[in-house]
């Protein structure tokens, strides 16, 4: 890739960043993309800046005629489309090109697939498995609480802040995607927990040191106390390994029994939508398939004639 096109593709990022506010993993994903696709354009003497439907053409059939297994995944391909779409809409705004090269390209189609989940026993196994006479417990059976209650992506969990949380109204206030706030209510049970780590556990981990983050290490990381959204994803598998939980989880996954278990609860779809902080409603309909397929189940093992 040269210079002029990694510049082209910092301007495309700052002006995705501006306009749309997207996060900083999507605009990551987005320019990796079309980095390879400049790497490969520059291997056969074609500039980025004045790309043609042949030549996204050629790339996807170059990525689509690998062996099966370095194929790219539905998810990367439908990513990789999103990224040349948004760039070439781009480049028509800046007068780069006059025509936009992806008009005739399709999208490809994702399979059905249902996200994982976990059963109400499962989820219930899960909060108690850490050891709540320790302040490491404790902080963890929180977090497991809060992420349940709330339905939290996990870097939203670990990136809470103390003044983002009021328990005298039992809600959290939420910086989700495209930083864009929504507030979300815990429950009685996850205030009790949320209130009995702050007051006894977080202080132990602290040891005087101040910090931010609701969510701490007993040990300082350059000067910050909060623990990492890596951390937790080792922590979730193995508290889940503790509770006997054999099918693959990470912290995701309580987020979907969140809107799964609310959705079989007899929760609204649009409700369920403003609090995991879905900004199209078609994201959200997946958990209608989930439950209508525990539906079916329920119904083959206890109906006379399932």
């Amino acid at each position: 890739m040269t210079d002029a096109d990694a510049k082209l593709l910092d301007q495309f990022c700052d002006a995705l960043w501006l306009e749309d506010g997207l996060a900083k993993n999507t605009l990551a994903a987005y320019r990796s993309d079309l980095a390879l696709f400049a790497a490969w354009l520059a291997g056969k003497g074609h500039p980025l800046v004045a790309i043609e439907a042949g030549d996204i053409q050629a790339y996807l059939a170059h990525l689509y005629d690998r062996p099966r297994p370095e194929q790219p995944k539905a998810s990367s391909q439908r990513r990789l489309h999103a990224a040349l779409r948004r760039f070439c809409r781009f480049l028509l705004a800046l007068g780069r090109i006059t025509t936009d090269p992806m008009q005739n390209i399709e999208q490809p189609r994702m399979p059905q697939r249902f996200p994982k989940t976990l059963s109400e026993a499962e989820v219930e196994s899960l909060l108690k498995a850490p050891d709540v006479a320790h302040p490491l417990g404790l902080r963890d059976r929180a977090m497991l609480e809060l992420l349940y209650a709330a339905g939290l992506r996990v870097t939203e969990l670990v990136k809470l802040r103390l003044f983002e949380v009021n328990l005298d109204d039992g809600v959290v206030r939420v910086l989700g995607k495209g930083d864009k706030t929504r507030l979300v209510p815990l429950g009685e049970i996850a205030v009790e927990w949320l209130s009995r780590y702050l007051r006894e556990a977080r202080p132990v981990l602290l040891k005087g040191r101040n910090c931010d983050e609701v969510f701490v290490t007993s040990r300082s990381n350059k000067g910050k106390g909060g623990i990492s959204r890596q951390m937790f994803w080792i922590l979730i598998k193995r508290h889940a390994a503790a509770a006997g939980i054999v099918k693959p989880i990470s912290p995701h996954v309580l987020r979907h029994a969140f809107a799964t278990h609310l959705i079989n609860h007899g929760a609204d779809l649009r409700v369920v939508q403003l609090l995991l902080g879905h900004a199209d409603i078609s994201t959200t309909q997946i958990y209608t398939h989930v439950a209508r397929e525990r539906l079916k189940q329920l119904h083959a093992t206890h109906h006379p004639r399932g």
